[in-house]
């Protein structure tokens, strides 16, 4: 079993806006991730509600856009909760740099902003009080690694991305792509981006495939994008002969993980994410010292441990 502890990798450090800064406890909790419509973001909701059921006197709104590329539809959302006051922010920004105006506001507005899964570039890093996440870039060195085992040094090899920009996903695919080029001779094919839409992933997976009879090899950089490229492999007659690595563990990449057109997934503490999330921003308000990072871990599931006790725990 391979996997990235939970853990904080950062010095615990107290949160303030200034060095006068209170917050009065209770209040709403906005938890606004990429997209309400995947099975990834709901397991981030079971989460959250979690852990708004042991706080007191907190309520909490749940909401994203119809798809993670709808950026703007996002920044929408944080600016609205802004406007009506809430307590606090969880947020997973789908852009690294389109959500920073918004998050500057709620920071003027003095209301704390927890950041989830995917960071902000570092011009922003004021205006959020922690980051919650996998480490992607050594979860995308772990993919890496994992298709070298299977498939050795020599060949070529295909990366079925989704955003462009989005924060895990530069540092996910970047991870990925570093550790290719620094342990192997393979060569790459791509990205190519799904826009985190299946059938994107779909049909331009059954294109790469077609076009490069040779792969041995491909990498599916989140849920939508691994479902997508998993289907294509299958339609193609190509399960067991390309080797696949996904991302995310929900029941359709774990039934592909069962017959073998998946040889691994990725893993992430998605629920984690939330329940911790949620967590920590009520720290923040009521005054307690916050990690300004914590990792929220990664397993490495496959056919011998998908149903053993530490990789049920993250799958969903």
């Amino acid at each position: 079993m391979k996997k990235f502890s939970l853990g904080m990798l950062a010095a615990t450090v107290a949160f303030s806006m200034s060095t006068s800064t209170a917050f009065a406890a209770g209040g709403e909790i906005a938890v606004i991730v990429k997209t309400s419509s995947s099975n990834f973001w709901q397991n981030v909701q079971k989460g959250s509600l979690a852990s708004i059921k042991e706080a007191k006197g907190y309520t909490l709104s749940f909401q994203g856009p119809a798809s993670e590329s709808a950026v703007a539809d996002q920044v929408n959302m944080v600016e609205n909760a802004v406007n009506r006051k809430v307590a606090g922010i969880v947020l997973a920004p789908s852009d690294e740099n389109a959500l920073i105006p918004a998050i500057k506001k709620a920071w003027e507005a003095k209301i704390p902003v927890v950041l989830i899964d995917s960071k902000i570039s570092d011009s922003g890093k004021q205006y959020y009080q922690s980051f919650l996440a996998t480490d992607n870039e050594a979860a995308g060195a772990l993919c890496a690694k994992e298709l070298i085992s299977k498939v050795g040094n020599t060949g070529k090899i295909a990366i079925m991305s989704y955003v462009a920009g989005a924060g895990s996903e530069i540092g996910r695919v970047g991870g990925f792509t570093k550790y290719i080029q620094a342990n192997s001779k393979l060569k790459i094919v791509g990205p190519f981006y799904s826009q985190s839409q299946m059938a994107n992933a779909l049909n331009q997976t059954t294109d790469v495939l077609a076009a490069n009879p040779d792969l041995v090899g491909i990498f599916g950089a989140n849920e939508p994008t691994a479902i997508g490229m998993a289907r294509a492999i299958t339609q193609a007659g190509k399960a067991g002969k390309v080797t696949a690595v996904g991302f995310d563990g929900n029941q359709d990449e774990q039934g592909f993980v069962k017959d073998g057109t998946l040889y691994a997934i990725a893993v992430q503490g998605s629920y984690q994410m939330g329940s911790l999330g949620v967590k920590t921003l009520i720290g923040v308000i009521e005054g307690k010292s916050t990690p300004k990072f914590v990792n929220t871990g990664v397993v490495i599931v496959n056919k011998k441990n998908i149903d053993q006790p530490e990789a049920q725990n993250v799958l969903y």
